[in-house]
């Protein structure tokens, strides 16, 4: 059990590291952080549905998710080369395309909020 708990705690530290360096390191990243800063507090107020409000809070997380993904990926294509190959930029752009579809679902949960109050 004291093997558990070492390894959550340095699991929860590694990753406490990882969210405040990319932070500190990505303008887009602390964007999302701000942008979801401003949804929770819309959608905590906002008379909406509780499923829409959990859908809306996931779909913030999973933007966040998304863009730490594509900045583990352009940090390791470009730390195995900075020579411009065709493959390293398809698999940075295939992560920043996820980061804009994950965006585009959040879009589309807060406009059927938005609708939904009309």
């Amino acid at each position: 059990m004291q093997t558990f708990f070492s390894r959550l705690r340095d699991r929860t530290r590694w990753s406490w590291q990882g969210l405040v360096k990319t932070y500190a390191d990505e303008h887009s990243f602390r964007s999302w952080i701000w942008l979801n800063l401003v949804s929770v507090i819309l959608v905590l107020v906002l008379p909406v549905s509780p499923s829409l409000r959990a859908l809306i809070l996931v779909l913030g997380i999973l933007v966040l998710v998304a863009e730490l993904f594509n900045t583990a990926i352009e940090r390791a294509v470009d730390h195995t080369s900075l020579d411009h190959h065709p493959l390293a930029g398809q698999a940075k752009d295939a992560a920043s395309a996820a980061v804009a579809l994950t965006a585009i679902a959040a879009g589309v949960a807060w406009i059927v909020a938005v609708v939904g109050l009309l």
